[in-house]
């Protein structure tokens, strides 16, 4: 796994927080501390720390994760180790002018008249990401690379590296070169990380810290002019996985998606395929709220979009990113930087392509409910670039994807056109009515796997939005049983739509002990068996209640002989069935 970091830019917030450190360092009997100056400012720092100036050291990497004091401002072209991040403990001191400049440009301070000048947009294609982001003389050189995105590390309490070059201007610049940015928010850990420097998620407190370092991230990405509908990945870096740890890590990012989305932006993860990725991946179907994008490490040298952790059926929809070798360098056009590899398939900030002649419709299936006994709601957002305006029909498959042999089709009709603001601000052109939100009768029930479809408006073929597990309620209500002389009545009540046929069968089950022979001598024992008191088939339509008598059979007649039995009275249709314990007999 790579290790990365990031740290707001700008020496006044540096300059305060390392203090604070160094003086937490030094405490009651510690080694003696001695005062740095520079420029006017004074800071004490423990004795053995090392100082450097910069102005003596052009390329020397202002490394956030340990113990230094860093004298100047930072370079352009600092090399820096791709790897590298953990909590803030060393001290940047750029004089009182850089001081206040940096000010009044620190990520989450929108300077007046700042405004979101980069969208989200979708890249295929190779990337590199570095602990701090090239200066723009070296970004054009790179033009050379086979690389057209890379990871931007926008903040974090474990950000290692300081960011002299990432600037508003500096996002605007590079998306009008053609370059597609990566925005990372490195923030608190997981509470098993192995890295012993990092800010650690507290898990009492899991889901609060995740949705304040989604609002952070937020702040940070706004003021480099990534507007709402950019993505933000979390990184996640590698942790064992413990059930405690595992949890608090989940809280986290769970709240961390919801805010996001709460706040318009796309929610993306980065983690080891081996443990966050791989935690994620348990979750599908569960209900939990999964980010939008993933950012797999893996390095396999295998630059594409697959890995071993993640079903073919997930995040399907340019919804990864693959890291896929680790820190080293490369040269391209004169100027060599620490990268890691990645192959990308997924959100970025660019600018948007340009609608084409001939596109699927794009979209993504957001949320999945029953809100009531043969009923389902859907979610998502949905448009075809070729009629960016118009308003699209939905197609929902309950019981598999579409040609699946027990699937059920239905048809919702153009639904696709209620207000998102984060699809509109990543297509501009095509507004934001594209989003649906409706709920319909369906006769399925139980477990189902339910697919969204986007249906083409023109040339190109309908795409399949994505597909979720459901719990559908069971159609059928029980109420009023009563049991007589000849049998059991009971009264029945069909949720499916109206004019549906709904068949079934009632049936009573009791449980009772019979003798069974020991063999060879040895004495009879008791065994509990199922045994059927009677049964029936009965047939109501959708929306329509009635009663139904379930006759006694000649067995069921000898069993009850016994006395009082405890007996299950079952009411079953296709796809489930309803259970109620009732006491039958003398």
């Amino acid at each position: 796994m790579s290790r990365r970091s990031l740290l707001p830019a700008g020496g006044l917030g540096l300059i305060a927080l390392g203090a604070f450190v160094a003086l937490a360092l030094l405490g009651p009997g510690k080694a003696e501390a001695r005062a740095v100056h520079f420029e006017g400012q004074t800071v004490e720092v423990p004795k053995g720390w090392p100082v450097y100036r910069l102005s003596e050291r052009p390329g020397m990497c202002v490394r956030m994760d340990r113990p230094a004091v860093y004298l100047g401002t930072p370079g352009g072209n600092m090399r820096c180790p791709a790897g590298t991040m953990g909590r803030r403990m060393a001290i940047l001191l750029e004089g009182r002018g850089a001081a206040r400049a940096a000010a009044s440009a620190l990520p989450g301070r929108t300077r007046p008249g700042a405004t979101a000048s980069a969208a989200g947009s979708i890249f295929t294609g190779l990337g590199f990401d570095a602990c701090t982001a090239p200066s723009s003389a070296a970004m054009s050189a790179w033009k050379e690379s086979p690389y057209r995105a890379v990871g931007v590390y926008i903040g974090g309490l474990n950000r290692g590296c300081s960011q002299p070059n990432l600037t508003e201007s500096w996002v605007s610049r590079q998306v009008e070169a053609g370059w597609y940015l990566i925005p990372t928010y490195v923030g608190l850990q997981a509470p098993t990380s192995a890295c012993s420097s990092c800010a650690k998620i507290n898990p009492s407190q899991a889901t609060a810290q995740g949705s304040a370092a989604a609002s952070d991230a937020v702040a940070q990405a706004a003021a480099l002019g990534m507007g709402p509908g950019s993505p933000i990945y979390n990184d996640m870096e590698a942790y064992t996985q413990t059930s405690s740890g595992t949890g608090a890590t989940l809280a986290f990012l769970e709240a961390w998606t919801e805010k996001l989305h709460s706040l318009g932006y796309v929610s993306g993860v980065y983690s080891s395929s081996g443990s966050g990725i791989e935690d994620l991946v348990d979750q599908i179907g569960s209900g939990y709220n999964l980010p939008d994008q993933l950012w797999f490490a893996n390095w396999n040298g295998q630059a594409s979009s697959t890995d071993p952790y993640v079903p073919s059926s997930a995040w399907t929809q340019h919804q990864r990113i693959h890291q896929y070798r680790g820190g080293h360098d490369e040269r391209y056009g004169g100027v060599t930087i620490n990268i890691d590899n990645n192959y990308v398939d997924g959100a970025t900030v660019g600018n948007v392509a340009p609608t084409a002649a001939n596109e699927d419709p794009v979209g993504r299936f957001d949320v999945i409910g029953s809100p009531a006994p043969g009923q389902l709601r859907v979610r998502g957002w949905a448009l075809d670039k070729n009629a960016p305006t118009e308003p699209l029909s939905i197609r929902v498959y309950v019981g598999g994807r579409a040609g699946a042999p027990r699937a059920l089709a239905h048809e919702l009709g153009p639904v696709a056109g209620v207000p998102r603001p984060d699809v509109g601000a990543r297509y501009r052109a095509a507004g934001s009515n594209h989003g649906f939100d409706t709920a319909f009768a369906t006769t399925k029930s139980g477990p189902q796997p339910v697919c969204v479809y986007a249906l083409n408006t023109g040339p190109g073929k309908d795409r399949l939005l994505g597909c979720k597990d459901a719990a559908i309620p069971v159609a059928v209500t029980v109420s009023n049983p009563r049991a007589t002389k000849r049998g059991v009545r009971v009264r029945l009540a069909c949720e499916w739509p109206e004019g549906t046929e709904c068949p079934g069968r009632l049936a009573l089950r009791t449980r009772i002990k019979v003798a069974v022979p020991g063999g060879r001598g040895r004495p009879a024992r008791l065994r509990t068996v199922t045994r059927s008191l009677g049964n029936r088939r009965f047939r109501l339509t959708g929306k329509r209640a009635h009663a139904f008598t379930i006759p006694y059979s000649a067995g069921g007649r000898v069993l009850l002989q016994r006395g009082e039995l405890r007996t299950q009275l079952i009411a079953a249709i296709p796809g489930g069935r309803r259970i109620v314990v009732l006491r039958v007999g003398d």
